[in-house]
């Protein structure tokens, strides 16, 4: 797999919600940090996805917010 994506995190896919337009995916990576992600119930069937089985979490973007508490 090649892309220009520099933050790519490989890990386990934890669960799929699936809906009828967008699906929801959350990975585990190694290091047990959970990433959640929206994509398109088509994309989800269209890539196979299965719980407990392997996926990348791809991330390019190029804004990052940042928050505190008061």
């Amino acid at each position: 797999m090649k892309i220009s994506a520099r933050n790519t995190l490989e890990g386990k896919i934890l669960s799929i919600k699936e809906g009828p337009v967008s699906t929801e995916v959350v990975i585990e990576t190694a290091a047990g940090e959970k990433l959640v992600s929206s994509i398109t119930t088509t994309s989800a069937k269209t890539l196979g996805l299965k719980v407990g089985g392997k996926a990348y979490a791809i991330i390019k973007a190029s804004n990052v917010m940042i928050g505190v508490d008061d």
